[in-house]
């Protein structure tokens, strides 16, 4: 694996402590969720840093920046879901020849892994149930290949423009569907109790 880069920012001494993937996601949830009320971003890790908040796909590079700090792979994950929902992306790790994930997201749900999954599509798959609509309906579709941030270099580390790009290649890259034909019509709702508590939030805009 190529060496993670020596950059000269203030804001990456951070990663030194960040040894293991639970003390990246501790510390992604100290950091208020990005509601982009003053528009779309998609920030690099030293931007997320330096604002000190982040959405999804934010907080998932910067999981996967201080993983390739630590000599891991920067991995992706993107959850594809229906047109009337949003998609949502983690971050993969391994801890003997498990797969975990680190998440970052205002709700009770779609959150944090443990490294117990043998393959990707069962890590994918444990967020299923967690994937709904305030009426119920699922709404998780299909999953990403494990997306590696190593082809762009160290371009996205500390990009000071939006990475619309890796936000595009990620959804362009090859997804694996989750439903057979039909099989959407015999989906259950998620029932009022599930759906109150999929409303708890940690961050209030």
């Amino acid at each position: 694996m190529r060496n993670f880069p020596d950059l000269q920012h203030k804001e990456f001494a951070v990663f030194k402590k960040l040894k293991s993937p639970d003390k990246i996601q501790s510390f992604l949830e100290s950091i208020p969720i990005n509601f982009e009320t003053g528009g779309e971003t998609c920030h690099s890790p030293l931007m997320t840093l330096k604002h000190k908040e982040a959405h999804c796909m934010e907080g998932a590079m910067l999981a996967a920046a201080v993983l390739w700090r630590h000599g891991e792979w920067p991995l992706l994950l993107d959850l594809k879901s229906t047109d009337n929902d949003d998609d949502h992306v983690v971050t993969l790790f391994r801890y003997k020849n498990r797969w975990g994930a680190i998440s970052k997201t205002n709700h009770a749900v779609l959150r944090w892994r443990d490294p117990v999954y043998k393959t990707v599509r069962e890590l994918a798959m444990s967020y299923f149930n967690e994937y709904f609509l305030d009426n119920g309906q699922k709404t998780l579709r299909s999953f990403s290949a494990p997306f590696s941030l190593l082809r762009y270099g160290k371009s996205w580390l500390a990009a000071e423009e939006n990475l619309w790009h890796i936000a595009a290649d990620l959804d362009d890259s090859p997804h694996f569907n989750i439903l057979g034909n039909g099989a959407v019509w015999r989906l259950r709702r998620a029932d009022p109790l599930e759906v109150e508590a999929g409303k708890l939030t940690q961050w209030i805009m």
